[in-house]
Parts: structure tokens; sequence; C-alpha cells
């Protein structure tokens, strides 16, 4: 893993990151999804409301270890669903219950267009290949951050659906790194952890730039001027919430002893 004072130095001011044009869909995006900058109006608002409920680095929850779920119940397949839909929302491929500041070691992915959503409930990491392949990877805990990573080509991993059935995944491929990445977030393991240090400060870099940039667009379109005063204003203009989540009546409050 990789030192963690570096990871630290690197990750303060990452606390609040707003969405922005290059925050990446969880491992890479669907295949045919439009660019960013190409979305509309309603999928662009939803899709920044989904990133705002997504811990970014620099939160503790994200080096937090998931612990198993017990209980196989009506609040768990209301938490599947609630992922499910932010990862569909978010333009994203796979999210671990983590990255919501729920501890369960919990996942749902959708690496094939045409497969369904599947849910995978304290994942065992069974078998994987001795054949490595090198791909991309984003994340959605790290704006803007694309980094080469080294995964098996081919895994099985045990896990329990929703209702607490078995499941036994043979994968490869993308849907192979996808599952991969997702555990990892289970285990407080990010993508920064699996490349060189010198790769690690480049991708920092990236993800400040985007978180930048973020801020001088929404500037823009709020009308705030250079200095942060408002034209035609008497005062600085506030600062946007980009960290806070989008208003949702029916969303459950984080569970902080959960990731």
């Amino acid at each position: 893993m990789a030192d963690e004072e570096t990871l630290q130095e690197d990750s303060v001011e990452e606390l609040a990151v707003p969405p922005s044009d290059d925050a990446d869909v969880e491992v890479e995006a669907e295949e045919g999804a439009p660019a960013v900058a190409e979305l509309d109006p309603e999928t662009r608002a939803r899709r920044d409301a989904a990133l705002r409920h997504v811990r970014k680095l620099g939160d503790p929850v994200l080096r937090a270890t998931a612990v198993p779920v017990e209980h196989f119940d009506g609040a768990l397949k209301q938490e599947v669903e609630r992922m499910t839909e932010l990862m569909h929302d978010a333009l994203g491929i796979g999210l671990a219950a983590t990255q919501l500041g729920i501890l369960h070691r919990v996942l749902v992915y959708h690496a094939i267009p045409e497969d369904p959503v599947t849910a995978l409930v304290n994942p065992v990491l069974e078998w994987a290949s001795e054949e490595s392949e090198s791909a991309e990877e984003g994340c959605l805990s790290l704006p803007g951050v694309h980094v080469e990573v080294e995964r098996p080509a081919s895994v099985r991993v045990r896990a329990l659906d929703e209702t607490g059935e078995e499941l036994q995944i043979e994968a490869e491929g993308l849907t192979a790194r996808v599952i991969q990445h997702e555990i990892d977030h289970l285990d407080g393991v990010l993508i920064l952890d699996r490349i060189s240090r010198e790769a690690r400060k480049e991708a920092m870099r990236a993800m400040r730039e985007a978180a930048e940039g973020e801020q001088h667009h929404v500037g823009r379109e709020r009308g705030d001027s250079a200095n942060g005063a408002r034209p035609g204003g008497d005062g600085p203009a506030a600062a946007p919430a980009a960290d806070a989540p989008a208003p949702a009546a029916d969303a459950p409050a984080a569970d902080t002893s959960a990731a």
C-alpha cells in the first residue's frame, strides 16, 4: 500500500471537491456514453447531484475496512437500490458502499450494458489468474484522476446477493477489473495505492487541477468576479457547498459506522 503520509500530504486540499467535467466514472464510462460536456442539462444535473453523495479522497471512511453484512432485510435491499440509482445517475459502472459512507461489504456493478446490475454482498475473492492486464482506471472518489492499473485478467468471486442467496461469479476483462476495483474500496484500498509514487504525484496534480478548473467554471456561471465579489454586489460571493449532498427527502443519513 502507498505511503500514507505521502497520500495525506498530497490530499490536504481534496476534502471538498466539486463535480467537474473531469470527474471520472467508476473505473470507466459505460460503453457509448457521451462525454460529460455533451450531456443534456437534466442528465448533467442528475450526475452532479449523485456525485455529491460520493465521499472523496481525504474522507477517512475511504480508508476504513467494511464489515460483513449480517442482516438481509428490507433495509439492505433499499441500500442496494440506492447504490444502483446513484451509480447510474453518476454514469458509473460500479460503486462500493464505503464510497457513500456506509461500512458494509456491499458493491454493485454494471460493466456490460446488456447485463443486469449485480449486487455482491460480503464478496470474497477466491481465485485470480496469473495472467494480468494493465488498463486505465478512474474513480468516483478521485475526480480527474486516470491511471494505469495492473490487475489479474480473470477472477472468481464468492458472495451473496441482497436476499442472502449464494453467488459464484467468474469474470474476465472489464467485469473482472470492476469487481476488483470495488472490492479494493471495501478493504480501504484506492487505485493510488496500486501505482508508483511518481504516478501518484501526477494523479494528485490532475485532481487539484480538475477541482480548480471546476471552481473557476462555477464562479463564471454564477457571475462572480475574479476577487469573489458579484458584479454590482457589495461583498464576496458565498462559496458553493461543493461537498454537500443534494437534497433528497427519502435518502437515508450516512451511517458513519459503515462505508
